[in-house]
């Protein structure tokens, strides 16, 4: 089995978020889980938006903080028809995240995104693709984004990420660990 495995990016606005992140989307499959982690205002919630507009969900994508999950069809073709967006942020104890049952949801084809998803980490399983979001040191709209596969699901997918992220090599600047 492949080794985890690390891509750093830096993004100079919204728009290069959302753009690396519908190219994510891209080369994501069913049961997937993307752990979102950074701080308030880091940028998790756009690129949740350009995640979710790359799979064809129509309509805004909000933060779902009070509601703590949402659920949109996928209107892209393609083997993705369900993104599953959480967001972790009010849960005070693990056993509240068990509660929401996504792993049960990601068995029935979804695609998980969940907001403050290191809070979660340890009953979600051993799988996930971790994305760091935080601010930049170069302007108020850069971000500094790392992708990290973990887990069986995505070790070895390293390659096809990268090879779905260089098709926007203009909008970004790739820092590889």
């Amino acid at each position: 089995m492949s080794e985890a495995w690390a891509i750093s990016a830096q993004t100079q606005n919204e728009g290069s978020t959302r753009a690396l992140a519908g190219a994510l989307a891209a080369a994501t499959r069913p049961g997937d889980l993307i752990l979102l982690i950074g701080g308030l205002g880091a940028g998790k919630t756009t690129f949740a938006q350009g995640f979710a507009a790359a799979l064809g969900v129509e309509g805004p994508v909000t933060s779902p903080t009070f509601v703590l999950v949402r659920h949109y069809p996928c209107a892209r073709p393609g083997p993705v028809r369900l993104l599953v967006h959480a967001d972790l942020y009010r849960l005070d104890h693990l056993v509240e995240v068990v509660d929401l049952a996504l792993p049960e949801l990601l068995a029935e084809g979804a695609v998980a995104l969940v907001e403050w998803g290191d809070a979660g980490a340890p009953v979600l399983g051993e799988s996930a693709l971790e994305v760091s979001v935080a601010p930049g040191a170069d302007g108020p709209c850069v971000r500094s984004i790392t992708l990290a596969g973990r887990g069986p699901a995505w070790v070895g997918r390293r390659d096809e990420v990268e090879s779905s992220l260089e098709r926007l090599a203009p909008l970004w600047k790739p820092g590889h660990r």
